[in-house]
């Protein structure tokens, strides 16, 4: 029988963790999602992976990580691979990307279809579907949305649609009104995307680092953005290159506000506030006869 884990203390560690633990997960994490973590995340990893050491009742980085590499736990690799990944995001981040949004989606033949590579717990989408609904001033645009990311419980909250009121509070109350439903009773505090919204977007879980993405183009637009910098450069290059034959050849790539794509790829050029499209010689899919 193993021994439990110690009890943890103030300020005090519960787990060994070394400079080659540190090195493993990093070496795994690189190559189960292209994840490229620098030396500063040491306090972070440490942080978010003793909880699965807690949770599996091990006793040592070394015991979790040999159980890793032995292939034997599926489920492990994702509850892995979903500790390690940051889901920072809002409803209409990076407000200055909707209007160039809208602008394009009513430019563009309908049905238009959009992928957002990174969805986080459904705020960008969802985002995108309002500015959608807004450009055709229709609740139901000719538009769907394939959201993804490789974190299953952060997928799981976005297509619930329920977030804490103040998630919304810096959103004009028209849009509120329009597109969210207030909870009652028990869910006072919450709100949930309204139905028909929610509709547009359909959620599945997505590794970009994986050999089949399982999707079908071509794509009016693709929304990449803010996590190119956890890649390293030719990481982004190759993503990059698998975006080119899933776009139209008139279809616009938004990446994020840190993020800077020609030092990655020729395939684009950039069009302007972190706005790509792509360079003529490299085609991209075909568009529909």
């Amino acid at each position: 029988m193993k021994p439990a884990p110690k009890t943890q203390s103030d300020n005090t560690k519960i787990f060994e963790f070394t400079p080659r633990d540190f090195a493993r997960v990093r070496a795994l994490i690189y190559r189960q999602a292209g994840i490229s973590l620098g030396e500063s995340k040491q306090e972070m990893v440490y942080s978010r992976l003793a909880r699965r050491l807690r949770a599996k009742g091990i006793n040592s980085f070394q015991e979790y990580l040999d159980g890793l590499e032995s292939g034997r736990d599926d489920d492990e690799w994702v509850a892995f691979t979903n500790a390690l990944t940051t889901n920072l995001t809002s409803f209409f981040r990076e407000a200055h990307h909707f209007p160039i949004l809208a602008e394009h989606m009513r430019k563009m033949k309908a049905p238009l279809s959009i992928w957002c590579s990174a969805s986080s717990t459904g705020e960008e989408p969802y985002s995108i579907a309002m500015a959608a609904c807004e450009a055709f001033d229709s609740p139901m645009p000719p538009v769907s949305i394939i959201a993804t990311d490789i974190d299953t419980n952060v997928l799981e909250i976005a297509a619930n649609g329920v977030y804490p009121i103040e998630r919304i509070d810096k959103m004009a109350q028209d849009r509120v009104k329009r597109f969210f439903q207030r909870g009652r009773g028990e869910r006072s505090g919450l709100v949930r995307v309204r139905p028909e919204l929610r509709q547009l977007v359909t959620f599945k879980p997505l590794n970009l680092l994986a050999g089949n993405w399982a999707l079908s183009g071509a794509f009016d637009v693709i929304f990449c953005r803010n996590v190119m910098i956890y890649f390293d450069k030719p990481t982004q290059g190759q993503i990059l290159a698998r975006f080119v034959p899933l776009m139209k050849p008139d279809g616009l790539l938004f990446a994020g506000h840190s993020e800077n794509f020609m030092y990655a790829s020729d395939a684009f050029r950039l069009r302007g506030k972190t706005v790509y499209e792509l360079d003529p010689r490299h085609g991209g899919a075909r568009k529909p006869a």
